[in-house]
């Protein structure tokens, strides 16, 4: 649906984007992970026509960018971060006032709010001032007002991160609900929760490059790590020491009496740990065996310089 190629922009001497790219396909939610100032708002502000960008190629299904953007466009909404709006006008009034933007009749202006409105569940806070809406009610009112044009691909850029878990909760069915309707999602976010939960592919982006971009199983499948968390009776220092550089181990943790030691060889680390808690003065509390987290995965590859 939307293809991204070696896309660059830089602000004077400081470059933000460096070269990425992917690929959105139609009918998913696309995943765009990175720490902050990692270059996921930037990129966003780009393929939302808001700021330009100095180098490479982007296509929406065999359109150029460039040359065809306000056609594009049409057929895209986007909801930023903190969305501000006139706050003396009701929900009513402000989707009317979109839909006057866009030179809708008022017959189908009117249709359209009343079908945004009951979409988001605040029918009944239509008539309400914006100013008097709580941050959970903002948030579905911005869904409102970036799905007016019917768009075929919505941006959305950390659309939960000020919001309670409920609130958070709410946004996440509301984003399922847009994809069972056909609608493309492109959700940039920190947050890795919220990409577990909803998301089919996945990129992370660190330090304006694309470090890996997979599918979110695929993503799990080739970066899982199997875990040993340990627990003793007392500070567990001198056994990390002992597991340090040992060709099995790929990190270890260490909080006190606590360690978690990632295994590269579960087979192989299987015996030789136990061979060493065997003999370990420091009496072994907890034995647990796990797999590394979305959290853990999202670390290692940003803590790394992993390319693929």
């Amino acid at each position: 649906m939307l293809k991204v190629t070696n896309l660059t922009k830089s602000y004077g001497s400081l470059e933000v984007l460096k070269g990425i790219s992917f690929e959105i396909k139609r009918g998913k939610v696309y995943g765009f992970l990175g720490q902050n100032g990692a270059g996921k708002t930037t990129t966003m502000n780009i393929l939302t026509g808001l700021i330009d960008f100095n180098g490479g190629d982007i296509v929406y299904e065999d359109k150029d960018f460039k040359n065809d953007k306000r056609q594009i466009l049409k057929k895209v909404g986007y909801l930023p971060q903190n969305p501000v709006f006139y706050g003396y006008m009701t929900g009513n009034e402000y989707l009317n006032f979109i839909g006057t933007l866009t030179n809708m009749s008022l017959p189908d202006i009117k249709k359209r709010t009343n079908e945004l409105l009951e979409v988001v569940g605040l029918k009944d806070a239509g008539k309400r001032r914006l100013s008097g809406y709580s941050g959970g009610m903002k948030q579905r009112f911005g869904f409102a007002v970036s799905l007016f044009n019917k768009p075929e691909l919505l941006f959305l850029d950390e659309p939960t991160s000020a919001l309670d878990p409920e609130g958070r909760m709410e946004i996440l069915d509301f984003i399922n609900d847009l994809k069972n309707q056909g609608v493309t999602v492109f959700l940039s976010t920190h947050i890795l929760n919220d990409i577990e939960r909803v998301c089919d592919e996945v990129s992370i982006i660190k330090d304006g490059k694309i470090i890996v971009s997979a599918g979110l199983e695929e993503l799990k499948n080739n970066y899982i790590q199997p875990i040993y968390d340990l627990e003793f009776e007392n500070d567990c220092t001198k056994f990390k020491n002992i597991l340090t550089n040992l060709n099995w181990v790929e990190d270890l943790q260490l909080n006190k009496n606590k360690l978690s030691v990632h295994v590269k060889n579960i087979s192989l680390a299987r015996s030789e740990l136990l061979k060493l808690l065997v003999v370990e003065s420091n009496p072994l509390m907890v034995f647990n065996l796990r797999k590394s987290t979305l959290e853990e995965i999202f670390l290692r590859l940003v803590n790394k310089d992993v390319l693929i």
